[in-house]
């Protein structure tokens, strides 16, 4: 590894995105760690096998809780780039559903029930100090996995002094997802964005992403699609109803190569649309074909 290669945490490194993120790290050698609460993935979940690909054993994977700081703060020392790539896209319990546990229809009145502000403040909490809600129920809510996380880490990566922070958001909300699933990403957004002014935030805004590894995402991406050529025939009249179901779905490799090259690029910062994140892909691998 060369003195001057970049260093690199990636929160949430063992996912779907995240993985890709590390795999494009490392070709760009870049020394590349990975923070999950499990480590390594169980590559089945993430690849189209259980074999661990080549550049796998070239990541750290490590593990902690994003929700305790303390146990991921010493491994942000000295990094250059700090990305988040975590959150959840329903509250309700889908695990409960799939096993019976919980009907569907409970589970939806669930998601989309008018709750309060279920998060905490990561700013004015002591360095290492946890985030978990006192109730044990709202650690998986909106405001705490897609807001407070990535703030409380973006909080400890500017200590660290950190170059550059990349928020994995979202390009719009949809007719499926309550309206708090998006907002608590933009409020995200918008808090590292005023607290912490001397490190680059980029906030990556991807529409639904697919790869062939995961079979039920090409039939979503497939519709997502057709939604998004409706929309643009029509005059993007629905745009703001459909949201992110009419917007085109990106392969998940097009949005990982695209986050590198972001951070890579110091010009780079602020909010990273669809269209910004295809042409920052393209511009990563004709890199890596020179």
């Amino acid at each position: 590894m060369s003195a001057a290669a970049k260093k690199l945490i990636v929160c949430g490194g063992n996912g779907f995105l995240g993985s890709r993120i590390c795999k494009y790290a490392v070709a760009r050698g870049w020394d590349v760690t990975s923070v999950s609460r499990s480590g390594e993935p169980r590559w089945e979940n993430v690849t189209s096998t259980a074999t661990p690909p080549p550049w796998a054993h070239k990541v750290s994977w490590e593990r902690a809780n994003i929700l305790e700081p303390s146990t991921y703060a010493p491994l942000l020392k000295g990094s250059d780039y700090v990305v988040h790539s975590m959150g959840i896209l329903l509250e309700a319990d889908y695990k409960g559903v799939v096993s019976g546990r919980e009907s569907p229809i409970a589970g939806l009145q669930k998601a989309f029930a008018s709750v309060r502000d279920r998060g905490v403040d990561p700013i004015h909490s002591q360095p290492g100090e946890s985030i978990k809600p006192s109730n044990p129920k709202d650690q998986l809510s909106y405001e705490v996995m897609n807001r407070d996380s990535a703030i409380a880490l973006a909080k400890h990566a500017a200590a660290e002094n950190t170059g550059a922070f990349c928020f994995i958001s979202g390009a719009a909300g949809a007719p499926v997802l309550p309206h708090r699933y998006i907002s608590t990403k933009r409020e995200a957004e918008a808090a590292i964005t005023s607290n912490f002014p001397q490190m680059r935030g980029i906030y990556m805004r991807p529409p639904f992403m697919y790869d062939s590894s995961r079979k039920m995402t090409m039939g979503i991406a497939a519709a997502a699609g057709a939604a998004s050529f409706f929309n643009s025939l029509t005059g993007n009249v629905l745009k703001n109803f459909m949201g992110a179901a009419g917007t085109k779905p990106l392969q998940v490799d097009t949005v990982a190569e695209a986050v590198v090259e972001a951070l890579a690029d110091e010009t780079i910062k602020g909010p990273v649309e669809l269209e910004r994140i295809e042409e920052l892909a393209s511009k990563g691998w004709r890199k890596t074909m020179l």
